[in-house]
């Protein structure tokens, strides 16, 4: 028992020094079906996506330099944070753009219109 306490004392403290997991952003607020499917949104970001994303993305997120989008397979949330912490070689976009351009540019996404 004695040994056990000690061990996972040594552990908790070990594991004390390693950085802290990375903040990961969220919306200011929850992503709602309204927001989504609403067309001013769905169009604002599809301005967005128009003027800055295709530069990589191409205009329906294939052919272009990056990775071809499945947004199908993708929850909002998931695409807030890569639109606005970045991924790999794509920049984090939350310096540029306010939270709510980042989210409407996730409602266009995953709208019907954005979809090939």
């Amino acid at each position: 028992m004695k040994k056990t306490l000690i061990s996972a004392a040594v552990l908790t403290l070990g594991l004390a020094g390693l950085a802290p997991a990375q903040d990961v952003s969220t919306p200011p607020v929850p992503f709602t079906e309204e927001f989504l499917t609403d067309a001013a949104h769905i169009e604002a970001g599809g301005v967005i996506w128009g003027q800055q994303c295709t530069h990589c993305h191409g205009a329906k997120a294939y052919p272009g330099k990056a990775p071809k989008l499945k947004p199908v397979r993708y929850e909002p949330d998931f695409v807030y944070r890569r639109v606005t912490d970045g991924f790999r070689k794509m920049p984090g976009w939350a310096d540029v753009y306010t939270d709510e351009e980042r989210m409407q540019i996730v409602a266009y996404v995953l709208s019907d219109e954005f979809r090939p």
